[in-house]
């Protein structure tokens, strides 16, 4: 079997797994959702590609949806973090097969660079070309600039790729997007005409010998990074898999957490929770994360006027509380499903194994409550407010995350942070996410639209509260219907590890 045969089978087994994921497999309601979605997504892009249009006929500077295009896939590249995992996790079947590892390798990263999430961009770029030829630009000219503006689409996925594995070994690596955006956004942040500078950059590309000139440096960049790719994706694929140890120094000190002892078995439970972070790869990676963005827009929220708005400071005060809980609990009982048949031994292990996981989460919104002070003290954020959504999310937030449990039955790697997998099982799963991401916020949206906002956190307080102090009769309703479905889980649980 040649390159290309091997590429269109692996091209036609990616379009297979994704129409046969359980996601869409098992639950209508995800399909319609996606599609929604897709279409929405579309219409957005078409309405910016008709205003980019116009604008560049009123102007005159017909390539510049390009300098815009730049700005946008910063974007892009976060929304992918979501949206896509790294294709290893698709490349370990084939790596059995008699082939070299290289040309698997090779495929996917093909695959990926002709994925149709790329070309749904052109909803974007064709509508500018059509609104722009109509308006007496060359034909030539906009071809050039759709094909520039899908060279950097293109380019971005192979950046976000890189990124993102690199991620994966360190958290450091943030540090390289950081500094790059940071070099192409701060000039305009300090420059007294940012929207000249960027109209001289489009005037630079402004002829279609430059655009063509402008091409060739994209398809040669993006053969850079092609190959940049195939080199770091072989190698950590190849260290993934052989699960290459290194040799480290003797421990000489373990946590043991004493002080948990005099909770009994719950005690226990809670000692596994912390050790899990300390000692797992997949769970320290997701943990530091969630800390690392909860400071991050507490700072900006503090010392900066760019979230000032009512809705926004109320988006991002949740999102501060809830995203430790959103990325830990999207995948609850993961963990424990590597042991999940000693965890079944004795009754009533896992209503306490869930308990404990509740108070240990309750605890770490403590983290987030201290560290969003001086956002309190520059007066961005109320303490009624902080408190509002402190038992928003211990209340409702948790309640609603928490029913992942029952349904959640893939086993996550404690230690493969490339090749595991990652997605959503059902529909039901990520109907059951967007309320725990939406719900709460809609809430706080509507006592604002009902009572004086003082009055409207207080309600909030009051209702998180009470979920709060219910917790063991919606822990204890969890654990029953878990036990109604567990042996449905437990199949699931073996067959994922």
């Amino acid at each position: 079997m040649n390159r290309l045969s091997f590429y269109l089978l692996l091209r036609k087994h990616a379009k297979l797994n994704e129409k046969r994921h359980p996601a869409l497999e098992q639950n209508k309601v995800a399909k319609v959702m996606m599609w929604i979605g897709a279409i929405l997504i579309l219409a957005y892009l078409v309405f910016l590609g008709s205003a980019f249009g116009t604008m560049a006929v009123e102007t005159g500077q017909p390539s510049i949806i390009l300098v815009l295009l730049a700005f946008l896939l910063i974007l892009d590249f976060l929304f992918r973090f979501m949206a896509q995992q790294t294709p290893l996790v698709f490349i370990k079947p084939y790596l059995l097969m008699p082939m070299p590892a290289m040309t698997v390798v090779e495929s996917y990263l093909l695959t990926m660079l002709t994925n149709g999430y790329n070309f749904l961009w052109l909803g974007m770029l064709l509508p500018y070309a059509f609104i722009n030829v109509v308006g007496g630009c060359s034909v030539w000219t906009m071809l050039l600039v759709v094909v520039c503006g899908l060279l950097m689409v293109m380019i971005n996925s192979q950046w976000y790729l890189l990124v993102r594995s690199l991620i994966y070994r360190s958290l450091l690596w943030w540090l390289l997007p950081i500094a790059v955006y940071a070099a192409v956004i701060v000039p305009l942040v300090f420059s007294s005409n940012p929207v000249g500078q960027l109209q001289a950059i489009a005037d630079t590309f402004y002829e279609t010998p430059m655009l063509g000139l402008l091409a060739l440096l994209l398809l040669a960049f993006l053969a850079v990074m092609f190959f940049v790719n195939r080199g770091l994706q072989f190698r950590f694929i190849h260290k993934e898999l052989s699960r290459e140890q290194k040799k480290v120094a003797a421990i000489k000190h373990v946590s043991q957490f004493t002080f948990l002892e005099r909770f009994g078995q719950m005690g226990e439970y809670l000692k596994l929770e912390l050790k899990s972070i300390m000692r797992n790869k997949a769970i320290r990676a997701r943990a530091y994360m969630s800390l690392g963005l909860i400071v991050f827009f507490s700072v900006v929220i503090a010392y900066t006027d760019i979230y000032d708005g009512k809705f926004l400071l109320n988006f991002w005060c949740y999102y501060c509380f809830a995203i430790y809980g959103m990325t830990a609990l999207t995948k609850v009982m993961g963990p424990e499903g590597n042991y999940i048949d000693l965890l079944m031994t004795q009754r009533e292990n896992i209503l306490q194994l869930l308990r404990a996981k509740y108070y240990f989460h309750l605890a770490i919104l403590f983290v987030p409550l201290i560290i969003m002070t001086p956002a309190v003290i520059s007066g961005k954020f109320t303490m009624l407010m902080m408190i509002a959504y402190f038992f928003l999310t211990s209340g409702l937030g948790y309640f609603i995350m928490f029913q992942l449990a029952v349904y959640n039955k893939q086993t996550l790697p404690l230690d493969s942070k490339v090749a595991g997998k990652n997605g959503v099982e059902s529909g039901l799963q990520l109907v059951i996410e967007l309320l725990g991401m939406l719900l709460p916020l809609l809430l706080v949206g509507g006592m604002l639209l009902l009572f004086e906002e003082t009055w409207a956190y207080i309600v909030v307080s009051l209702f998180g509260l009470l979920l709060t102090v219910l917790h063991p009769i919606w822990l204890r309703n969890i654990y029953n219907r878990m036990m109604q479905r567990k042996y449905a889980n437990l199949e699931g649980f073996h067959a994922s590890r």
